[in-house]
């Protein structure tokens, strides 16, 4: 299983974890990830996708 929401497609983010001392080592942000059982009216059964946090607020706000 990739670590992409199925809905906006969002991936893991490149950056520096920056330390006292200013060296720089290669860090990567994940992206908050969390199963959600979505209901689809076309094929009228419930679908577990791998969705974002962001896109489960965005999912209540519309339904």
């Amino acid at each position: 299983m990739s670590k992409k929401c199925q809905l906006t497609g969002k991936v893991a983010n490149n950056g520096y974890a920056v330390s006292r001392s200013h060296k720089r080592t290669k860090k990567l942000q994940k992206v908050n990830l969390q199963h959600k059982k979505v209901w689809l009216q076309e094929e009228n059964k419930w679908v577990r996708m791998l969705v974002s946090t962001k896109a489960i607020k965005t999912l209540t706000k519309i339904l």
